[in-house]
């Protein structure tokens, strides 16, 4: 990699300083179980004070027993696998207290904090269905009545450097304690237990490479407590920021151009992933991670590895980092996913033992590019993303940590050893089967429209993530909106397209590639439909119909091969009609402009089927109800050419022509694309399947 010959100095980030939210007001009716619910989501909606998933809360409340009517001591803490910024009451697993102090009889030891974890679910209380996390013990053999216990970058990053204990000491004069690494379980439990009887005047312990555990005697002083300790080490360790550069200066920088790199790159690394199914990526050029992947300690750093087992467990223990001189060379980049894999299968060898489950997916989940920023992979977009916030956890940490003393990693295998621990793989092995359509990504043209709706609607109830363009904003909001209600915001995009403007349609394919990766299904449904006597048809309604129909198509779909050439496979479906394999009279110009689309579907089939590219055609007829095209003039040309109402004699009409005499829905068009979208139709290409109710005319010759 060459670099700048001058390292240039500039102020480092500096960590947030976080401040109290509660709300006194708001909280006054709150009964107990109410203000932990209240104090743990405050907690987590700040991911200055925790990760997304990560850190537990917990209170031990007075309830009655259901058996016995008596009151006794319940523990409400964090269910497993919840996010304290988002859950409910449902979120919290309950526990016997004096059951879970009894635990301590079936201990012996480190070796048996597995088993450990295997007697919760006989403590539990009230049948409460949500499982007990593995940090239960941390707040259960503590005596006090609210605990916390986060990850926040600030205090990860004393807890991850050489210089930490000193700090810790400094900060807060022997208030907070420390404890050294371990991981997660009844042991650690116990040590914490052990250190407090042992230290009575602590208020809270710093535990290396993990967090901190801090307590109180009411939600909201917990809670206070809690924001106190995090904004003392962030003011902290931005003083000690302002006396240096970050990571050693910029040695690389930023380049102005990089999102459109990025949009070049994205899909060639997705397609150099051997994976099933395929990956989803996440791009972020933010300020921190630019200024960690253009300095002077990016490589150094990186090849240690992420040290919070939060952090790891998302993100795998080190990054691919690429050379961004090299980014158009496709050997370069295929060798270097090749080498990781190799790597990752070699890390993997040196530390499993014979009880340990296989090698999981070997490809890198976080690529990182000087100048660049920072692209992660993985099945799913929501965790793609979550990967990425979770690597620029890491990156504030390694940013703190260096700025008091060295970064300090985990050890190689105690880090393997929680990556593929057994209560992890039960974790993995619990996890729904994959949809369909999972890892797929779909762009729909005229995605605001009935059957552009419908289509999105479709793909996305079967796992695909959805890029929407329409050059209508107004709907195409409306439509996103409703959308993101019903599969969350990850999942979909938009773009707002005329597919007829040629630099329009190159954006919004790249806009899907930085978004998703890249671009598995097309769907070219954007569309006019126009009638008039054949001697009353205009040039100018000549060409409207061709733009959009004919150009509008070859536009998108030429962006859209050219991503999939890349990827080495997908599948492009136009929505054709009735009238582009049967002569419609009156309506000339939208017959042949449907034709020509039809057309251009089978010559892609045969240029596109060596790339491993897919192109099929639907054909629809008469799709009235929920169509916007039956909403304008089309009704009223169509009704006058059969000397009819607008209205529901119009549709009558339509549907007593068919074959089967009954209505076609955009739903019904939308089960087609799928059809030719997934796997089902793996082995059809230059195909046309009619959606009419049946029309004679237009059967397939």
């Amino acid at each position: 990699m060459t670099i700048d010959s001058a390292t240039v100095h500039k102020s480092a980030t500096k960590f947030t300083i976080p401040e109290s939210l509660w709300d006194d007001a708001f909280a006054s009716s709150f009964s107990p179980a109410e203000l932990l619910l209240y104090r743990s989501n405050l907690l987590g909606s700040d991911l200055t004070v925790t990760n997304f998933g990560g850190g537990n809360t917990s209170a031990k409340l007075q309830a009655a027993d259901p058996l016995t009517n008596e009151e006794v001591d319940v523990l409400w803490v964090k269910g497993s696998g919840g996010d304290i910024g988002s859950m409910n009451l449902d979120g919290f697993a309950t526990l016997y207290q004096s059951k879970l102090l009894k635990l301590e009889n079936h201990y012996s030891g480190p070796d048996d904090d597995d088993k450990m974890v295997s007697y919760l679910p006989h403590c539990t209380f009230n049948l409460n269905a949500r499982a007990a996390s593995i940090d239960t013990p941390l707040h259960s053999l503590l005596p006090f009545a609210h605990i916390d216990h986060v990850h926040p970058d600030a205090i990860i990053a004393l807890a991850a450097s050489s210089g930490g204990e000193a700090a810790t000491k400094e900060i807060w004069k022997g208030r907070i304690g420390w404890l050294p690494w371990k991981r997660p379980g009844f042991t650690l439990g116990v040590m914490i237990r052990d250190y407090v009887r042992d230290h009575p005047d602590v208020q809270g312990v710093m535990l290396a490479g993990h967090g901190i555990i801090c307590w109180a005697d009411s939600s909201k002083d917990c809670y206070e407590h809690t924001i106190q300790l995090i904004a003392d080490a962030a003011r902290y360790l931005n003083e000690k920021l302002g006396q240096a550069p970050a990571f050693g200066g910029t040695i690389v920088p930023n380049n102005p151009d990089r999102r459109a790199i990025a949009a070049e790159l994205m899909p060639k690394l997705r397609a150099f992933m051997t994976s099933d199914p395929p990956k989803l990526a996440h791009f972020s050029d933010d300020p921190e991670t630019l200024e960690f992947v253009g300095s002077s300690d990016f490589e150094r750093l990186a090849k240690l590895g992420t040290s919070c087992p939060d952090h790891f467990l998302r993100t795998k223990i080190s990054p691919l980092t690429l050379d961004p001189e090299r980014l158009g060379d496709e050997i370069y980049l295929r060798s270097s996913i090749e080498d990781y894999r190799k790597n990752y299968a070699d890390y993997f060898h040196r530390c499993a033992g014979p009880d340990d489950p296989a090698m999981r997916d070997a490809n890198p989940v976080v690529v990182l590019v000087p100048g660049i920023g920072r692209i992660t992979f993985a099945a799913n977009k929501s965790t793609a993303r979550i990967a990425g916030e979770f690597y620029g956890n890491a990156i504030n940490v390694m940013r703190g940590a260096e700025a008091i003393g060295s970064y300090v990693a985990l050890d190689e295998q105690e880090a393997f050893n929680i990556e593929y621990w057994s209560l992890e793989e039960a974790k993995l092995q619990r996890m729904p089967k994959p949809k369909p359509l999972a890892g797929k990504v779909a762009v729909v043209t005229g995605g605001a429209g009935g059957i552009g709706a419908a289509t999105a609607t479709r793909l996305l109830s079967d796992g695909a993530c959805v890029m929407l363009l329409d050059r209508d904003d107004i709907a195409l909001s409306e439509i996103a909106a409703r959308l993101t209600g019903q599969f969350g915001k990850d999942s979909i995009q938009t773009s707002v397209c005329d597919v007829t403007d040629e630099t329009a349609v190159t954006a919004a394919f790249r806009s899907c590639a930085v978004a998703f990766g890249g671009c598995d299904i097309f769907v070219a449904n954007a569309g006019i439909a126009s009638s008039a006597p054949f001697e009353e048809t205009t040039s100018a309604l000549w060409k409207k119909n061709f733009d959009v129909l004919a150009e509008g198509y070859f536009l998108t779909a030429r962006s859209a091969f050219t991503l999939m050439k890349q990827q080495g496979e997908g599948s492009m479906i136009f929505i054709g009609s009735k009238n582009g394999v049967a002569a419609a009279k009156g309506a000339a110009a939208y017959a042949s402009a449907k034709a020509a689309a039809n057309h251009l579907a089978r010559c892609l089939a045969l240029e596109g089927a060596a790339h491993g590219i897919r192109v099929n055609t639907v054909n629809p007829d008469a799709v009235i109800k929920g169509s916007r095209i039956w909403d304008g003039d089309w009704r009223k040309e169509r009704a006058n050419a059969h000397g009819i109402d607008t209205g529901a004699e119009l549709e009558e009409h339509y549907r007593l022509r068919s074959l089967l005499q009954r209505d076609v829905l955009p739903e019904d068009v939308a089960e087609a694309v799928y059809f030719f979208a997934s796997d089902m139709s793996a082995k059809c290409t230059g195909n046309m399947v009619n959606v009419d109710a049946g029309n004679a005319q237009a059967f397939t010759r």
